[in-house]
């Protein structure tokens, strides 16, 4: 299997706009790129042969809160991950859960452990860690994997922002370190979002491109 992969095709020479080309086990994605939502594993309204063929979706996103209430990830895990639930075999990217968690605001309490939510399902509760959240992702096979963060209401004042950002900033150290302490699941290769894109950068950097 190939890890994933970045190119850039083209650049604009008045703007910082640019096409390129991300490679993944599952397919090629070009970018930039509309990717369809399937909150619980499934585009609303759309077949998944719509997807393909009038669509023509190079990758779908799915949702780690969603997923993991419903069908849950017991289930997820006996059909062999998301791609084979849904029979998608295209790449995947799930989001962390954070936005999901936040509009639980009268449900949930944040701490430095991570964000202790009720579920809107049954009222039963949970508990998202950063590691756990990464540990969801894994689950369900997600070829693109997010970090879990804080998301503050945009009316925001700046101490409270800041507050934020260093509470998502501790919480991805930590999803660094489980993701770099677990395997990929399934046969192919998954990658951490922002810790692929900041090696990349690291490395163009040196390398002067």
């Amino acid at each position: 299997m190939a890890d994933l992969s970045y190119q850039l095709l083209a650049s604009d020479q008045f703007s910082k706009a640019r096409a390129g080309l991300i490679k993944t086990d599952h397919g090629e994605i070009p970018t930039p790129v509309f990717m369809p939502v399937g909150t619980a594993g499934s585009v609303k309204a759309v077949t998944q042969q719509q997807l393909n063929d009038d669509i023509h979706a190079s990758i779908i996103l799915g949702n780690t809160y969603h997923l993991y209430l419903r069908p849950g990830m017991d289930v997820i895990a006996a059909a062999g991950g998301l791609h084979h639930f849904i029979n998608w075999d295209k790449p995947l990217l799930t989001d962390s859960g954070g936005f999901q968690v936040f509009s639980l605001s009268g449900r949930r309490k944040l701490s430095e452990e991570g964000a202790f939510f009720q579920s809107h399902i049954d009222g039963s509760g949970h508990l998202f860690s950063p590691e756990f959240v990464i540990d969801i992702q894994r689950t369900i096979g997600a070829d693109i994997i997010m970090a879990f963060d804080e998301c503050p209401p945009g009316g925001s004042d700046y101490v409270y922002a800041k507050s934020s950002m260093e509470l998502t900033h501790r919480w991805l150290d930590r999803c660094i370190t489980r993701f770099s302490s677990t395997v990929d699941k399934y046969g192919f290769t998954q990658i951490f979002y922002l810790l692929y894109f900041l090696l990349l950068y690291v490395e163009h950097s040196h390398s002067g491109d």
